[in-house]
């Protein structure tokens, strides 16, 4: 129970700072944005880059954490998808979904809670989980998207637009370019190591800040039978499913150290992040879905990352 407490109610105390400072509006209606743009290209990247220009390949590259997290992430998005073209039949919309079911909310929630459960020794997971959610599977649902939306489709136009994409993405360019210092061996200066200390310090709590204010924000207006069913469908994928499969895959098929496959299975278990929101808004479909999802499910992990937590520290 202390664990618990130690570990997960920072995490959540926060979140649920954000909500009360969103529901009373003492920040402002631009906040949000505000936030979510300073957590994003400035204090995330400061503390990926930094991560990464500190470790060596060696503690970076780990196959069975490859295959655990990201075996979890492809059986769950693949069910999901699956399940969704049964119901819809539209790849856009499916892909979108099956996104939400297994894209966890890695940056803005899974950092600070890794770092506060297990410490900094954890990191280089977070990093490559991470690397999977907004590099592979952002690229595959955007490339079946692009598809889906071509009359003909054009692959090196849609890789060219994920390349793009991803290029232009902060988060994954600055892990890349912190390997690319450790790699070549080059020790961060005094000034810059302290800059990127003081700036990736603030990116924990303004992220789960943030996260409590999108919660609060979210709308509640989707409840028609068919959306609460795809909301059930994504958030039981997303709590239960993928968090199970990564499980079997980190405890008995790969042979993991301990902290990364904790680090594999909390990951695994943190509920939908904002990357399939953001997609549908880009696209122009259906986001009342994808929001909803990421409501509940985060409303839900503070009892199922809890209790998860909680069994780590009994083993």
């Amino acid at each position: 129970m202390q664990a618990v407490i130690s570990a997960a109610l920072p995490v959540f105390g926060l979140i649920f700072v954000g909500y009360l400072c969103a529901r009373r509006a003492w920040l402002g209606d631009a906040a949000l944005d505000a936030l979510n743009r300073f957590v994003v290209y400035l204090a995330l990247p400061a503390v990926l880059f930094q991560s990464m220009a500190q470790i060596t390949w060696a503690e970076l590259v780990n196959p069975g954490f490859l295959g655990a997290f990201g075996g979890g992430m492809a059986a769950t998005f693949a069910l999901s998808f699956a399940l969704d073209r049964t119901v819809r039949g539209r790849l856009t919309d499916a892909s979108i979904e099956g996104m939400g079911a297994a894209y966890p909310n890695a940056g803005f929630m899974g950092l600070p809670l890794c770092l506060v459960a297990f410490g900094p020794a954890s990191v280089p997971a977070v990093v490559v989980a991470m690397l999977l959610t907004a590099t592979v599977l952002f690229a595959i649902s955007i490339a079946i998207i692009e598809t889906d939306l071509q009359t003909t489709p054009n692959w090196r136009r849609t890789a060219g637009f994920v390349a793009r994409a991803l290029v232009r993405n902060p988060l994954v360019v600055s892990p890349f370019i912190g390997m690319a210092f450790a790699g070549a061996g080059i020790a961060l200066p005094a000034p810059v190591l302290h800059f990127t200390t003081l700036l990736g310090g603030a990116a924990s709590p303004c992220a789960l800040v943030a996260i409590g204010m999108f919660l609060a924000q979210s709308s509640g207006a989707a409840r028609e039978p068919r959306i609460a069913r795809a909301v059930g469908r994504l958030v039981g994928l997303k709590l239960v499913f993928q968090p199970a499969v990564t499980a079997f895959l980190a405890f008995r098929v790969f042979d993991l150290p301990a902290i990364w496959a904790h680090s594999a299975l909390l990951l695994s278990a943190l509920p939908i992040g904002t990357g399939p929101f953001m997609l549908a808004q880009l696209y122009g479909r259906e986001a009342a879905v994808a929001s909803r999802a990421i409501l509940i499910s985060t409303v839900l992990s503070v009892v199922t990352v809890s209790l998860l937590i909680g069994w780590f520290s009994v083993r």
